[in-house]
């Protein structure tokens, strides 16, 4: 992850990351919502596929999708290569400390499973709302 523009040279009007996700992987955090800012992808590289209050859509280079306010979703790369989007949030109600805690919880699970309760509590800390788990 390569933020790009945060909130603090924004006005926080705008925040912009590239995203890059190897080949194989899915989101460590669980689906989620936000219901402070929208959270536009645009694909660069390869393919994610974004599950988005149900509806499964693939982005590919070129393609963008628009997240609204409230939605619940995720993402995985399905392919075998990495894939690259850029993220663009608006407002920037998120930055690159919410990344930083996650990344904290990821390295301390030694490549288990991360601790679920610290990521949630991450997330909500920094605006997101995880969705229930699914049945």
């Amino acid at each position: 992850m390569r933020f790009l523009l945060t909130g603090d040279h924004s006005n926080g009007s705008i925040a912009a990351f590239e995203l890059t996700v190897a080949g194989s992987q899915q989101l460590p955090a669980p689906a989620h919502s936000h219901d402070h800012y929208e959270e536009t992808i645009y694909g660069i590289e390869g393919a994610l596929t974004w599950t988005v209050d149900g509806t499964s859509i693939e982005l590919g280079p070129g393609q963008a999708l628009c997240i609204p306010r409230g939605a619940i979703h995720r993402f995985e790369n399905y392919g075998k290569a990495a894939a690259k989007a850029l993220c663009v949030i608006t407002p920037a109600a998120i930055g690159p400390l919410y990344f930083q805690e996650v990344a904290g919880v990821m390295k301390t699970s030694g490549g288990g499973p991360p601790n679920r309760i610290q990521i949630a509590e991450i997330m909500r800390r920094h605006g997101l709302t995880p969705a229930p788990p699914q049945v």
